[in-house]
């Protein structure tokens, strides 16, 4: 498939914002359980999903753009949402404002101060607004990485995709690149939860890996259900493709390819593999141990241009069947 980098930055944005209001909630909990110590509402929580809700608006504004006319999101986007009953793409179109929505609640609760506790847990933890729309949220995050990730695992055509590993990865790289942003946030004001962060964002990232490395073996041994054979309906075991039927290039040529070598994809795949995985682990495991506040902002950066070269990768080992037919020039 032809990757639109439109596309790529929707995802790897709001995969981050989703993974950092988590860490936030989780982080709450923890405080709200004595395991941590409280944090400040205003300049953390609420300052805090000011950046998730700046990281959900750019992906807002990316998806605008891989619309071939931009300004059918305002006279048409209505159309997309009315479909939620069969269409992965209008329940993302859905769940997506409501959780800006619900993390806009939760930012707004604790800038205003508002988290008295209304009633204790096993008089253990109190509950206060914030924390129930925080649940709330982490429950609309989970339901957008759902369908985000749906939108390319329920198309049976593409092998790669059509997956449950999809729905995984795109679930653990937004909970890495979150939690890794979280702790470049704590370290950065100075906050006392580096070390949180940074052992959660370590373990995403690990899982990720684990998850990543499984579907990139699982896709080098598919067996594709269609070939030359079966595209043109003739049984002869010697079918060669002279011709890719266009003397220029056309729709079919351009948005389901995407025209790099074998070279260049590999060479994609190691630099992803080394800046999502190996370099955040390391800045990481630095940061900690010279108690840097730079290196965990280093590890977010070099993260989050690693995913953005993992999500093209992801776009180009999709194998459209229509390839069968275009992409050979005698």
């Amino acid at each position: 498939m032809h990757p639109a980098f439109s596309v790529i930055f929707l995802t790897t944005l709001i995969g981050a914002a989703q993974g950092m209001f988590m860490a936030l909630v989780t982080g709450q909990v923890y405080s709200m359980a004595n395991l941590l110590e409280p944090q400040d509402s205003v300049s953390f929580y609420a300052a805090g999903s000011l950046i998730a809700l700046l990281l959900l608006g750019g992906g807002l504004v990316a998806a605008v753009f891989h619309l071939g006319k931009p300004s059918y999101f305002i006279t048409r986007a209505w159309r997309g949402v009315t479909q939620w009953r069969t269409s992965w793409l209008s329940r993302e179109l859905i769940a997506l404002p409501a959780f800006m929505f619900l993390v806009f609640l939760y930012g707004g609760v604790h800038y205003m101060g508002w988290t008295d506790a209304l009633f204790t847990i096993k008089g253990v933890i109190p509950v206060d607004l914030s924390l129930i729309i925080g649940t709330l949220g982490v429950l609309m995050a989970i339901t957008l990485f759902i369908s985000t990730a749906m939108i390319y695992a329920s198309l049976r055509f593409l092998q790669e995709w059509h997956s449950p590993l999809t729905v995984v990865n795109f679930i653990l790289f937004g909970l890495a690149s979150g939690f890794t942003l979280t702790a470049a946030f704590s370290a950065w004001t100075g906050v006392d939860l580096v070390d949180f962060y940074g052992t959660w964002a370590v373990v995403f990232t690990i899982m990720a890996f684990v998850s990543r490395f499984w579907s990139m073996l699982r896709n080098e041994r598919i067996k594709h259900k269609s070939d030359m054979r079966s595209a043109l309906g003739i049984r002869h075991t010697k079918i060669t493709q002279r011709s890719m039927g266009f003397m220029g290039g056309s729709f079919n040529t351009k948005e389901y390819f995407h025209g790099k070598s074998a070279a260049f994809v590999e060479a994609v795949r190691l630099f992803f593999l080394v800046m999502v995985f190996a370099v955040p682990v390391a800045l990481l495991a630095a940061g900690n141990a010279l108690e840097s506040r730079y290196l965990p902002v280093l590890a977010f950066l070099a993260q989050y241009i690693g995913l953005l070269a993992e999500r093209w990768y992801f776009f180009a080992e999709a194998k459209h069947p229509q390839n069968l037919y275009y992409q050979t020039v005698g």
